[in-house]
């Protein structure tokens, strides 16, 4: 604060920090600044810097705040990054799992890898499986939740219903579906049968078997998007609705035009989600179908499996390991970058 005594730096103190006042000289006004500052009239306006950041040199804070974020921090360094990085040097050497020797190869694994036939077919069934899993789980969410927000008998339990496989374990949805799927007697053909359609092998067909993948998975996840569908149409405001009956707007225009808008952040959660799940898919695959037939439902995290657990080659599965982060972190950075023009918060 000016002191009563400095009335000349009160004044110019008052006309610099005055919007109102347009300061149409600034070169004159600095000098005059300047004089009165040399003339001890005006006091500094600014906090040294010393005395501004001292408290970020302060160890005893700096404690504090590690102490503070110890608990997320620790595992974070020990189950992510240390493992990340422990991949990518395990990924330019020959070990082989069992024994502690190992040479170092530099890039030799990366290029075994990526120019190797079942990388290629693993990559594409990565690609297909998480892709049309996402779509089916996020349309099929997105459908049941327009028909169970509404209230009418028995609302509550068919809601549970199509959510409880979610909370059951995948091993155990899948040992169910491997019955379900079988050619002889299984559920699958005999509603095909019922249908007048020719009955399919399933899981034991090459030209199948993904399929029979994605519908347990979709089984599974469905129920899991309906719930955040059913809370997302739940706050889309009801004011826009009357809006657009006003206008005559036809019911699909009011569902592309407000509806889909409305529950665009859902949309994207669910979609990043059902993709990262789709990527880490491991357990029906390892139950239903073990990768086959002929490496048709091989994805590159059950590659990278057979590379390190079957084949006992630690160096290509984590050169795997790490190309597989890359693909997830570019899949996450086009998501993001789509989200710019579509997602409306």
């Amino acid at each position: 604060m000016l002191s009563g005594k400095s009335a000349p730096g009160r004044i110019l103190f008052m006309n610099l920090t005055n919007p109102a006042i347009k300061r149409t000289d600034t070169a004159q006004t600095d000098e005059r600044y300047t004089k009165l500052r040399h003339m001890s009239i005006v006091p500094a306006l600014t906090v040294p810097v010393g005395k501004q950041s001292g408290r970020y040199k302060n160890p005893k804070r700096i404690l504090i705040v590690l102490a503070f974020i110890a608990p997320v921090l620790a595992p974070l360094l020990l189950f992510w990054i240390f493992p990340t990085f422990s991949a990518g040097y395990i990924s330019l050497t020959d070990w082989d799992y069992m024994t502690p020797a190992y040479s170092m190869t530099g890039a030799a694994n990366y290029t075994k890898l990526l120019t190797s036939s079942e990388f290629a077919q693993a990559l594409k069934n990565t690609l297909v499986f998480c892709f049309s899993s996402a779509v089916l789980t996020v349309g099929g969410g997105l459908a049941l939740a327009s028909l169970l927000r509404r209230a009418f008998a028995g609302n509550g339990f068919f809601k549970a219903l199509f959510f409880s496989p979610w909370i059951t374990p995948t091993v155990a949805v899948s040992l169910v579906w491997m019955w379900i799927f079988d050619p002889q007697s299984g559920a699958a053909n005999a509603v095909l049968k019922f249908l007048h359609l020719p009955a399919l092998q399933w899981i034991g067909s090459s030209q199948t078997a993904m399929l029979a993948v994605v519908i347990v998975t979709v089984w599974k996840s469905v129920g899991y998007a309906m719930i955040f569908y059913i809370n997302a149409l739940d706050r889309v405001p009801k004011t826009l609705y009357e809006a657009s009956s006003l206008d005559c707007a036809s019911p699909w225009k009011k569902f592309t035009k407000i509806t889909l808008p409305c529950i665009s952040p859902t949309t994207f959660f669910l979609c990043v989600i059902s993709v990262i799940n789709g990527i880490q898919a491991y357990d029906q695959i390892q139950i239903l179908t073990q990768g086959g037939p002929s490496g048709s439902t091989r994805t590159l995290l059950y590659l990278y499996y057979q590379l390190g657990f079957e084949q006992f080659d630690m160096g290509r599965a984590s050169a795997l390991a790490v190309v597989l982060l890359i693909i997830t972190v570019a899949l996450s950075c086009a998501q993001n970058l789509i989200a710019k023009r579509f997602v409306h918060y």
